[in-house]
This record gives structure tokens, C-alpha cells and sequence, in this order.
């Protein structure tokens, strides 16, 4: 089993993430988005099973930075949004094969350790 994890290496979640899997000796590939953003076609895949707006971190310090806690921000236009930006996200994001988790989701993740092991 190996896990893609998308995430920023200051956000507490996604360091929690990394070390759920490294406790259990699960390969991760952590893709920081404050250096590298997620594709296109990884944040449509999300999207697709979650829809944009679970993706898109409305509590986080770079939405209200950006003024858009103030602003409607019409679901067609999170995408583009998260694409131009990917520090809105809500992180972190996890994938192993076909299988995805949008934030801490542990109950999840040992579920997938379970089925794979």
C-alpha cells in the first residue's frame, strides 16, 4: 500500500497524517503545496466524490486573508479558486489508489490499512 498525502508542512493535520502512516510502515508520497500545487486533474478527482466545497478550507487563516470570508464565492467557482491557490485547501488531502479522505479522517484511513493488510 502507498498513500499520495497533499498538505503543507506547517499544517498540523497533515503532520498528523505523515505520522499515522509512518507509525504503520505505509509508504507516503507528501506533496507540499506550499512548493508544488496539486494538479488539476488530482483536485477534480477529489471534487468529484467530495464536491469543490468540502475541498475548500472556509476556517482557514488564507480565506479570511484573501477578504473571502466577506465575498460569495458561487460553488462553480472553487475549482478555479483552489487551482490558482491550493493554500485554500482544506488539508490534508490523502489517496491511496482509488480511495480518498478530505482532512483527518483516522477512522478511515485505518480502514484502508485493515482491507490492504
Amino acid at each position: 500500500m502507498e498513500v499520495q498525502l497533499f498538505g503543507t508542512k506547517k499544517c498540523k493535520d497533515t503532520q498528523k497524517a505523515l505520522r499515522f502512516f509512518k507509525e504503520r510502515r505505509i509508504r507516503t508520497h507528501f506533496v507540499d503545496l506550499a512548493v508544488r500545487a496539486a494538479s488539476q486533474g488530482e483536485l477534480r478527482r477529489f471534487a468529484q466524490k467530495f464536491g469543490t466545497e468540502a475541498l475548500l478550507d472556509r476556517e482557514g487563516k488564507r480565506f479570511r486573508d484573501r477578504g473571502l470570508h466577506v465575498a460569495h464565492v458561487p460553488e462553480s467557482r472553487i475549482l478555479s479558486l483552489l487551482e490558482e491557490d491550493p493554500m485554500l485547501l482544506r488539508t490534508p488531502l490523502v489517496r491511496a489508489g482509488n480511495q480518498l479522505a478530505v482532512g483527518w479522517d483516522e477512522a478511515q484511513w485505518k480502514e484502508w490499512v485493515k482491507t490492504a493488510g
